[in-house]
């Protein structure tokens, strides 16, 4: 009998273990599984930080042939076992592929190497303001040339984000763009909201993304009638000194390397009041999901 007992306590922890295995397995992202038009590129440099929960590396590398330009950029590496090697400073080398909007980083190859002068830089440092926070009348200038203020949407709810039209990674602005496509439409469709959202996409990039390029920029995303489309949904920059300020205050850091701009990604709405109502980090976030949280809004 004692025996039995003893089998069957075994027979449980062995089965809790599997259990536990599997459920923890399951949290794992699977990893992506490439197209046949996926395209493929070397990528060789130094590890500068490496955040295994969100699987997000930053390698300061090497011209990316055919694809990027020498520069220190963030990437995508869903392979666990790697992280306990990806100190600053070690040597990596790894293939990026670009597949239908999507990039990340596969088969990689680390040589340990301590090297703290890489760690400093982070555009993830900055801190977000919390929500109800009255947002600064800042100003900018749009597309058109003209200068525009917060203030002008009070009574709307805004709904801002940052991109700069050289950006080379599909899930970076050119997502966030894409993003902002399907939330005004469906913001257009939505009775409750139609006429009450504005979207504004500033560029971190005003030495190079004057009003022309950003009406050309903004008119890929927007539908054949541009002229009412502008209306809705604006593309912004201005002097360097005035992006930087809305930028820190939504909690972006940046910096030009080269030809393009390092950085990470915000996302925010503010109130019809003028007041902030929630900040996106990064690019998980669903258009819908989006759109959810500006139909929780009091319009006057």
């Amino acid at each position: 009998m004692k025996a039995r007992l003893v089998y069957l306590h075994s027979l449980r922890s062995l089965c809790l273990l599997l259990v536990l295995g599997l459920s923890l397995s399951a949290c794992k992202p699977a990893p992506p599984k490439a197209s046949d038009g996926a395209q493929r590129y070397e990528v060789k440099g130094k590890v500068v930080s490496a955040d295994q929960a969100n699987h997000k590396v930053k390698i300061d590398h090497e011209e990316i042939k055919g694809y990027m330009d020498a520069m220190t950029m963030e990437f995508t590496l869903l392979e666990d076992w790697v992280y306990g090697e990806l100190k600053p400073g070690a040597q990596i080398q790894a293939t990026l592929v670009v597949d239908q909007g999507r990039t990340w980083l596969e088969n990689p190859v680390v040589s340990s190497v301590a090297d703290p002068s890489l760690v400093g830089k982070t555009e993830e440092s900055g801190v977000e303001p919390a929500a109800g926070t009255e947002t600064p009348d800042f100003t900018l200038v749009n597309q058109d040339a003209k200068k525009i203020s917060f203030k002008q949407y009070r009574g709307q709810a805004l709904l801002l984000t940052f991109i700069y039209t050289r950006c080379p990674l599909p899930d970076y602005c050119p997502l966030m763009s894409q993003n902002f496509v399907e939330v005004n439409k469906q913001v257009q469709a939505n009775p409750a909201l139609q006429n009450k959202v504005h979207l504004l996409s500033i560029s971190v990039d005003p030495d190079f993304d004057k009003p022309k390029v950003l009406r050309t920029y903004g008119a890929r995303y927007l539908g054949s009638d541009q002229a009412a489309a502008f209306k809705q949904w604006e593309f912004a920059a201005g002097s360097a000194e005035e992006v930087k300020q809305v930028a820190q205050f939504f909690g972006l850091n940046y910096w030009p390397e080269k030809d393009q701009i390092i950085h990470g990604l915000r996302t925010a709405i503010v109130g019809p009041d003028g007041k902030v109502v929630r900040v996106y980090r990064g690019n998980e976030w669903k258009p819908e999901e989006v759109v959810k949280d500006l139909e929780k809004l009091k319009f006057s």
